[in-house]
């Protein structure tokens, strides 16, 4: 028999717990026809209510029901990681437990795997349901990195994605801290299928993902698996060099033909706080790079545990 391991974050999401489980079982029958027996592993990224508590009544009814509880909120990434590494299962698939993943294409997905993929990945085809300005900057962000970025990421791709084991040690052999799971799943390649579906509304409980941490979030995609803006802080300092030059250049030839004075300080001050900023934004994007390298460098654990079933 083969083993599959269900990988479902958790975070404040002690609604949603028992009906994702529910939801999961329904596919009962086909794992007996296909001789797949299943580990669910929910992680519980620090919650403060009673996630851990709702996950451990499961156990007690079903001991396929597994939880690794962490000492404090690490965050997703952190959490889809820390379930890659305690999974067991020659198969690995990681949901979200708000059911906005669909335990009913499991079965699909399993029938591509059977074709010879390494991987059956997802992706929602509409954003229904979702505020118009977070549509609108999310479609965005994945033209923006197909442009600058080598790494294939699909737009609209979801974490639900069901895996071999051998991608899955692939995934593990990259222990960066600052991690974009989508980005690394583009990185590690092997065959993939995309499966596309309609977007689903969560079936409980409220999103955890702002749009601030959403923006924080793409700008760490962008870091992780670009050098791009470290090339235009690089080609924006040769142009102004450039401008500055010529700019010499131009009032020299004018003194010296016209006679005329550089005239005004407001253009002056206007030239001075423009390149003031040009200079402070490349910086900035230096920063955000050595930042980067500062955390990994500093080898601190991507998650701790404090309890785990």
């Amino acid at each position: 028999m083969s083993l599959l391991s269900v990988i479902v974050p958790c975070y404040n999401e002690e609604e949603s717990v028992e009906l994702f489980y529910s939801e999961l079982m329904k596919n009962d029958v086909f794992f007996m026809e296909k001789n797949i027996e299943i580990e669910i592993l929910y992680i519980d990224d620090g919650s403060k209510d009673g996630t851990a508590a709702e996950v451990k009544k499961l156990h007690e009814k079903d001991e396929r029901v597994r939880l690794v509880s962490f000492s404090r909120n690490f965050g997703k990434e952190s959490a889809m990681y820390a379930g890659l590494e305690k999974s067991r299962g020659d198969y690995v698939v990681m949901m979200d437990v708000d059911l906005q993943d669909p335990p009913s294409l499991l079965p699909e997905m399993f029938s591509y795997m059977e074709q010879g993929y390494d991987s059956v990945a997802t992706r929602r085809v509409s954003r229904k349901g979702e505020p118009p300005v977070r549509s609108f900057f999310a479609r965005k962000f994945y033209k923006l990195m197909k442009k600058i970025s080598k790494t294939e990421i699909m737009d609209g791709a979801r974490d639900y994605r069901l895996m071999t084991r051998q991608m899955v040690n692939a995934i593990l052999s990259m222990q960066e801290y600052n991690r974009f799971t989508k980005g690394i799943f583009g990185w590690v390649g092997f065959h993939t299928k995309w499966l596309e579906y309609e977007n689903i509304e969560r079936a409980k409980g409220e999103t955890k993902w702002n749009f601030w941490k959403l923006l924080m979030y793409s700008f760490d995609g962008i870091t992780a698996f670009s050098t791009a803006p470290l090339m235009i802080a690089s080609f924006m300092g040769v142009l102004f060099c450039i401008l500055a030059f010529v700019m010499i250049i131009f009032i020299v030839v004018r003194k010296l033909i016209f006679g005329d004075p550089v005239s005004g300080w407001p253009s002056l001050v206007c030239i001075i706080l423009m390149t003031s900023g040009v200079q402070f934004f490349c910086t900035g994007i230096l920063g955000q790079y050595l930042a980067k390298a500062y955390m990994e460098v500093k080898r601190r654990p991507i998650y701790i545990v404090k309890e785990e079933l």
